[in-house]
C-alpha cells in the first residue's frame, strides 16, 4: 500500500495522548484485518494510484492528457513531487513541495493566507491554476495530510482545463480508500513552539464491497515572528464502491484555520534593501488575522464500458468563508522610520466553485492506427461575495525601530463604496483530444476546446458594475513525440491559452481575455532504471495582460500590451542506486514587458533568472539491529527578483539548506522517529513582494528543527 504522513495533535500533551489512544484503536482492528481482506472481492485494480510513482521518480500521469500515460509518451513537461519525497522533506505547505520544480516560485500570498504562485515566468493568487484531484477549487490552502502527491503541467492546459494562465497548472493528488488495512499515526513538535498531528486509517468496510479513508490533522504551532499563532484542524473521510466494471469515490474535507495575516517587511526604495530592523519585527498588529473555514466535496465515477472505451464523471464542490482584520502600512518615511498605517478588515468574504467533467476515453484502432481518444465536456461556476468591508482612517502611530503596539484597534467602519464586492463567472465547454500512435516511435497528440464564458463583477452600495461580459474562445494544441530509444523520447508542442478580463476594483470594459501563445521543444529519459528526467526549452506570448497597481492607495486594474517569457528547465527525479534517491531541478526564465505605455522593457515581478534545487538521501540498512537509517539533505535557491511591476527594486536571491535524519524500527507496528532541520543555517531571505508598492515582502521562514514520531499499522 501507499507510503502514509498521518497525526494527531498539536503540542506534546495532545501527540501523547493521540498515541496512546490510536494504538489501542489499532490493536482492535488488527483483529478485523483478515476478515475484511477476505470478504472483500474487487475486480478494479485498488492500488492504480500507487503506480503513478515508486519512491522517488514518477511513472506515470493523468494531469497532462487525463489519459494514464506513461510519461515519455506525453509531449509536455509534468513534474511530479511524490509521497516520499514530501514525507523525507517533511513538507508542510504547497510550496516546500513545490521547491523541488524548476520555474516554480512563491508570488503575492495575500499576507500569508493563500497559496500562489509563478509558473513558468506566470501566475497570481486566485488565478484558478491550483486544482485538486484535476479540479479547480477555491481552497486557499490546498495542501494538507490528505496529499498523496503534487503534479505541475507546464505551459499551457486550456484546451483540457479551461481558463487559466500559460505557465501551466499544479494539480494536488489526493490519497484514496485502500482494500487492506493499514495507515499512520504521527506528532510533530517544532522549535517555534506547539506542533502538529495527523492520523490516517484506511482499509475495507467487512461484507461489502466498499473501502473506507480517514485522515484528519491538528495545528497549534507559534508564529516565528514575535506574535502570532498558526491553528487549524482537518478532517478527510472518503469511500470507494468497487463493482466489477465500475469505480465510485466520494470524498469530502473540512478544514478550520486561523493564521496570522502578515504582509512581511518594507524596502526603503533610497538604499534599495530591506529596513534594518530585527525580522521577527512585525508592523502590524496582533489582530492581523484571518480566520475562516474551507470545504471541498468531490466525486468520481467511472464505468468500463467494454475492453476498449471507459466513461468517467467528475464533480467537485469547494467553497471558502472567512473574516479578517489588519492594520496596513499605507507609507513609509525613510527618514524617520515613521509608518502610516490604516486599518481594514473583511467581514464576511465567501467563495463558491462547482466544476463538473464527464469523459469518455477509448483505446481504439483506426485505420491500422492505435488511437486514445478523449472527449468530453465541462462546466464551471464561480462565485464570490465580500460583504461587508471596513475602511477606517490612515494613523501615523509606528516607528519601526521603536515599535509599540495596541494603539490601533479593529475597525468598524463599513466602506459603503467598497463593500459588497461579487464576481461570478459561468463557463461551458467541449473538447476532444487523440494521441495518434503513427509507428513504435512517432506519436502524435492534437485537441481542440469549445469554451463560452459569462462574467460579472463590481462593488458598491449603490453597486457599480465594473465588469459584464460574455464571450467564446477556441483553444487548440498540437504535440508530436520521438521515441529515440524505449527510455529517450524527443517532444514539441504549440498550444494556446485564454483568461477573462474582469475586475472587481475599477471600470475596465469589454476588455478582450488575456490570450497567449506557446512554443516547447525537448527530451525526456528514463535512465538508470530508476531515474526518470525531462529538459525542456519554452516560449510563450501573452497579449491583453491585466495588472494591479497602487493608485492613491487603492488598487486599480490596468493592461500591458504584450509580454513574453522564455527559457530552460531540467528536472530529475528516481534512485540514483538502491539506496540512494534524488529530486533536483534547475530553471532559467527572461520574463518582460515587450509592448507598454509604461513598463515595455522591464521583468515581470517576482520571477527569478534562476531557479535550483538539489535534494539526496542514502538508507544505511540493518543500522542497528536490523532497522534503517536515513540521511538526507539538500537545498533550494533564486537568483533576484524584480519586486514591483516597475522593478523599483530587487528581492535578493538565495539559497536555503535543509536536512534530515530518520530512524524506522522494525517493530510489530513499526515507529519512525525523523528530525527535519529547514533552513539549517538560518538564512534571512524574501520570498515575494506583493508586486504594487514596496510596503509588503514576505520574510522566510528561519531556522526550525522538527521532530517527528510516526507509527505505522
Amino acid at each position: 500500500m501507499a507510503t502514509f504522513t498521518p497525526s494527531l495533535s498539536g503540542v506534546k500533551g495532545r501527540a501523547l495522548f493521540s498515541l496512546l489512544f490510536m494504538a489501542s484503536l489499532v490493536q482492535a482492528a488488527d483483529t478485523a484485518t483478515a476478515n475484511d481482506g477476505e470478504t472483500l472481492t474487487v475486480t478494479a485494480d485498488p492500488h492504480a494510484v500507487a503506480e503513478a510513482t515508486n519512491g522517488y521518480q514518477p511513472l506515470n500521469t493523468s494531469t497532462a492528457t487525463l489519459t494514464n500515460m506513461p510519461m515519455l509518451d506525453i509531449p509536455q513537461v509534468v513534474n511530479t513531487v511524490s509521497d516520499k519525497v514530501l514525507e523525507d522533506q517533511h513538507a508542510t505547505s504547497l510550496d516546500e513541495a513545490l521547491y523541488n520544480v524548476s520555474n516554480v516560485v512563491q508570488t503575492n500570498t495575500l499576507g500569508g493566507t493563500q497559496d500562489a504562485f509563478v509558473r513558468r515566468g506566470f501566475g497570481a493568487n486566485r488565478d484558478g491554476s491550483i486544482m485538486t484531484n484535476g479540479l479547480r477549487t477555491v481552497l486557499p490552502r490546498s495542501f494538507n495530510a490528505a496529499t498523496e502527491r503534487v503534479e505541475v503541467l507546464k505551459g499551457p492546459a486550456s484546451t483540457l482545463y479551461g481558463i487559466l494562465d500559460p505557465g501551466g497548472l499544479i494539480n494536488v493528488v489526493t490519497k484514496r480508500p485502500e482494500t487492506r488495512f493499514g495507515g499512520s499515526i504521527s506528532a510533530t513538535s517544532s522549535s517555534f513552539g506547539g506542533g502538529t498531528g495527523q492520523i490516517d486509517v484506511t482499509g475495507p468496510i467487512d461484507g461489502t464491497r466498499l473501502a473506507y479513508r480517514l485522515t484528519g490533522e491538528y495545528q497549534d504551532e507559534d508564529y516565528w515572528r514575535n506574535f502570532g499563532n498558526e491553528r487549524s484542524t482537518f478532517i478527510a473521510p472518503s469511500l470507494t464502491w468497487f463493482g466489477d466494471d465500475a469505480t465510485v469515490t466520494v470524498l469530502y474535507s473540512h478544514r478550520d484555520y486561523k493564521t496570522p495575516f502578515d504582509r512581511g517587511t518594507i524596502f526603503d526604495l533610497n538604499t534599495k534593501q530591506p529596513v534594518n530592523v530585527d525580522r521577527k519585527t512585525r508592523f502590524d498588529e496582533p489582530f492581523n488575522v484571518t480566520d475562516g473555514q474551507s470545504d471541498l466535496a468531490q466525486l468520481n465515477a467511472e464505468y468500463r464500458l467494454n475492453s476498449q472505451w471507459t466513461a468517467k464523471f467528475d464533480y467537485s464542490f469547494s467553497q471558502d468563508k472567512y473574516s479578517d482584520n489588519q492594520a496596513r502600512v499605507m507609507a513609509y518615511d525613510a527618514k524617520t522610520g515613521n509608518l502610516t498605517r490604516r486599518v481594514d478588515a473583511t467581514q464576511g468574504s465567501t467563495q463558491r466553485m462547482h466544476s463538473t467533467r464527464a469523459d469518455l476515453q477509448g483505446n481504439v484502432d483506426i485505420a491500422g492506427f492505435y488511437n486514445e481518444i478523449l472527449t468530453g465536456v465541462s462546466y464551471e461556476n464561480y462565485d464570490l461575495l465580500r460583504t461587508d468591508m471596513m475602511r477606517c482612517k490612515n494613523v501615523k502611530d509606528f516607528n519601526i525601530y521603536h515599535p509599540t503596539y495596541g494603539n490601533l484597534s479593529k475597525c468598524t467602519t463599513v466602506s459603503a463604496a467598497d463593500s459588497d464586492q461579487t464576481l461570478k463567472q459561468e463557463s461551458y465547454s467541449a473538447y476532444a483530444q487523440d494521441a495518434l500512435y503513427l509507428t513504435d516511435k512517432w506519436i502524435a497528440v492534437a485537441g481542440l476546446r469549445y469554451q463560452y464564458y459569462t462574467q460579472y463583477a463590481g462593488k458598491g452600495r449603490p453597486f457599480n458594475v465594473n465588469t459584464d461580459s460574455r464571450d467564446e474562445q477556441w483553444t487548440p494544441k498540437l504535440g508530436l513525440v520521438y521515441k529515440l530509444t524505449p527510455s529517450v523520447s524527443l517532444f514539441a508542442n504549440y498550444s494556446q491559452t485564454f483568461m477573462p478580463q474582469s475586475s472587481i476594483a475599477s471600470y475596465i470594459g469589454d476588455l478582450p481575455p488575456e490570450t497567449s501563445n506557446a512554443y516547447e521543444v525537448g527530451a525526456k529519459f528514463d535512465l538508470f532504471d530508476g531515474i526518470t528526467a525531462n529538459i525542456a526549452l519554452f516560449d510563450i506570448h501573452k497579449r491583453n495582460v491585466l495588472y494591479n497597481e497602487s493608485v492613491g492607495g487603492e488598487t486599480i486594474a490596468k493592461t500591458a500590451g504584450r509580454v513574453r517569457s522564455q527559457g530552460v528547465e531540467v528536472d530529475l527525479a528516481g534512485s540514483l542506486t538502491e539506496n540512494t534517491n534524488i529530486i533536483a531541478s534547475y530553471g532559467y526564465t527572461d520574463a518582460k514587458v515587450l509592448e507598454d505605455p509604461d513598463y515595455a522593457g522591464k521583468p515581470l515581478p517576482n520571477v527569478p533568472r534562476h531557479t535550483g534545487s538539489l535534494f539526496l538521501t542514502y538508507d544505511i540498512h540493518n543500522a542497528i539491529g536490523g532497522n534503517t537509517l536515513t540521511l538526507g539533505g539538500g537545498g533550494h535557491g533564486v537568483s533576484r527578483r524584480s519586486a514591483t511591476n516597475g522593478a523599483d527594486y530587487y528581492l535578493p536571491g538565495y539559497f536555503v539548506a535543509d536536512a534530515f535524519v530518520a530512524y524506522k524500527m522494525k517493530l510489530k507496528y513499526p515507529v519512525t522517529l525523523q528530525v527535519n532541520v529547514k533552513n539549517l543555517f538560518d538564512k534571512t531571505y524574501y520570498t515575494s513582494s506583493i508586486a504594487t508598492n514596496n510596503l509588503g515582502n514576505q520574510i522566510g521562514d528561519p531556522r526550525e528543527v522538527q521532530f517527528t514520531v510516526k507509527m505505522a499499522f
